[in-house]
């Protein structure tokens, strides 16, 4: 079981790295940073869908075919989690080295969009609290971290529950 999530959680972990980063750049570069979070969380699904084939070659390889849905989603959650993990990490140190200044450059697109849509100035003001205390709460490493996790690990863990629910096998 070990092999079979590690690979799969490696495979995973650098496509959704890959692709987060490419992602980045893509909004780094952009003057607007335009961005489209469809597109991005398509691609999440469709990387996480590696997880059905570790959950399959598991049960196929491992279990001669037959697997419970609770053995299932165990799989899938651990390929889920360090899939997750190398996303943080990776996440994590191209935020801090290679893009620090990335929160003061979208703090100043927010504002400068919310100005563009008419914002009065109560509301302008109450959007730079807004975000000056997002900010502040990016400091915390652990925020980030949480934060991070948050974005990708809750689709990895419906992904594998519902690889669980089409591959769970009962024996004959």
């Amino acid at each position: 079981m070990k092999r079979n999530v590690t690979i799969y959680g490696l495979i995973l972990g650098t496509l959704l790295a890959g692709s987060t980063v490419f992602m980045m750049n893509k909004i780094c570069s952009e003057p607007n940073f335009k961005s489209n979070d469809i597109l991005g969380y398509a691609g999440m699904i469709l990387i996480f869908s590696l997880i059905f084939f570790g959950i399959r070659n598991y049960r196929n390889n491992e279990l001669d075919g037959v697997i419970s849905l609770w053995e299932a989603f165990k799989i899938g959650a651990l390929i889920a989690f360090i899939g997750s993990t190398i996303y943080v990490v990776i996440g994590l140190l191209y935020f801090y080295f290679f893009a620090p200044d990335f929160l003061d450059k979208y703090i100043e697109h927010v504002l400068y969009m919310a100005s563009q849509n008419n914002a009065t100035e109560a509301e302008l003001a109450a959007k730079t609290t807004e975000m000056l205390e997002f900010k502040e709460m990016y400091k915390n490493p652990l925020f980030v971290i949480f934060i991070s996790y948050m974005e990708v690990f809750p689709i990895g863990l419906i992904v594998s529950f519902i690889s669980s629910l089409i591959l769970r096998k009962k024996e004959n």
